[in-house]
């Protein structure tokens, strides 16, 4: 089956009930026990509910993967992912990734013993030097949020696997619509499906997806345990959501060159970050991993001036000032003061996160009139 075919079949089956196209929303906490411990496979809805489990298939399917898990946002998916650790293990992530994740990591399981080394991970043989008898996980972004690096799943993949460590991806800025981290070699693919997956911004929501049956089993362990869990209604959304994805990603795609070339010929834009240029760093890998470049770019203007930043961004019209992105129309935002506010000032413009920068959403609008909301936001 053809992605594009996957996104509305791939893992689905009409309702046994009644023969619903759609899977119906499941509002309910229990199910009848004909005995007990007899019942047709659902129990209690933190455990299983099956609208959760129409998603969960749909993620596995668009992701090549065998299992899918869905959670109540994507932080409570990566917070599953390390609570697969234990204190002294070390986590070896990229130094360029979203500030809740950077908070997760620093903030709550550093004084659990878990230690994370935060590194540039654009030369993959950089990560060797960092691997000891402790590392447990390699966790990246790729492209990364908001530099929009890019990263060589397969040779890093290929390096998890010789030292026996876990690899996994953080998919959001791509989906599965461009890049598939599983095939790539990697063990675990994670969404923030808030995002791109659900497209509309009207769900939060969290996903993993995973071939390997022991490690499926762990992660659905936690997920009951802890109960961070997506309701139906959630779930009902995000099977929508998906069933558009690949239409979607298209006009992403296609906008996403448009402004990026906009910008870049633009006086008064220093440098655009967006893995399309062939001077991007790795271009190339994002050229073989990716099927497309995607719809996010960063960019900073001449002098790296902070308030000119503001005032560009307060002034955009179309492009709406606001956290998160994904969705099916144009956002923008200030990383410095907002998704990344929670990594220091210091470690942040190591990697380029200035205060000048500036992170685009680019949405399904007209190019046209997205061009134009940007001329007359930075004139």
């Amino acid at each position: 089956m053809k992605f594009n075919t996957k996104t509305i079949h791939g893992g689905q089956e009409h309702d046994p009930a009644y023969g619903a196209v759609m899977p119906p929303i499941y509002q309910t906490t229990t199910y009848a026990q004909s005995t007990p411990g007899g019942h047709k496979g659902f129990e209690y809805s933190r455990t299983h509910n099956p609208t959760r489990t129409a998603l969960e298939n749909s993620l596995a399917s668009i992701e090549n993967g065998k299992h899918g898990l869905a959670f109540a946002s994507g932080m409570a998916s990566i917070d599953a992912v390390i609570k697969l650790l234990e204190p002294g293990d070390e986590v070896i992530s990229t130094n360029d990734l979203y500030g809740g994740t950077y908070r997760l990591f620093t903030k709550v399981y550093e004084k659990y013993g878990i230690k994370f080394h935060f590194i540039g991970m654009e030369n993959a043989a950089k990560i060797e030097t960092y691997i000891n008898a402790n590392t447990k996980l390699i966790w990246i972004e790729t492209p990364t949020n908001p530099m929009l690096n890019v990263i060589d799943i397969k040779s890093i993949a290929a390096l998890a696997r010789t030292r026996q460590i876990l690899l996994a991806v953080d998919n959001t800025f791509a989906t599965p619509y461009l890049q598939q981290p599983l095939t790539l070699g990697a063990d675990i693919v994670m969404h923030s499906a808030t995002k791109y997956l659900g497209g509309h911004s009207d769900v939060v929501m969290g996903a993993l997806v995973v071939n390997d049956d022991d490690l499926a089993e762990k992660l659905a362990f936690l997920q009951n345990a802890s109960g961070a869990v997506s309701g139906p209604q959630d779930c009902f959304l995000m099977l929508r959501g998906i069933k558009t994805l690949h239409i979607r990603m298209q006009r992403h795609c296609e906008n996403g060159k448009k402004v990026a070339e906009f910008l870049a010929d633009h006086p008064k834009i220093e440098k655009v970050y967006w893995p399309g240029f062939k001077d991007h760093p790795n271009h190339d890998i994002a050229k073989s991993q990716m099927k497309d470049f995607g719809g996010m770019l960063s960019f900073i203007t001449i002098g790296n001036d902070y308030n000119e930043a503001i005032r560009i961004v307060e002034n955009l019209r179309l492009f709406t000032l606001a956290e998160s992105l994904g969705g099916v129309e144009s956002l923008s935002g200030h990383p410095a003061s907002m998704t990344h506010a929670s990594i220091p000032k210091e470690e942040r413009e190591k990697t380029g996160v200035v205060d000048s920068l500036i992170r685009l959403s680019v949405g399904i609008e007209d190019a046209e009139d997205l061009i134009d909301d940007l001329k007359q936001a930075l004139n």
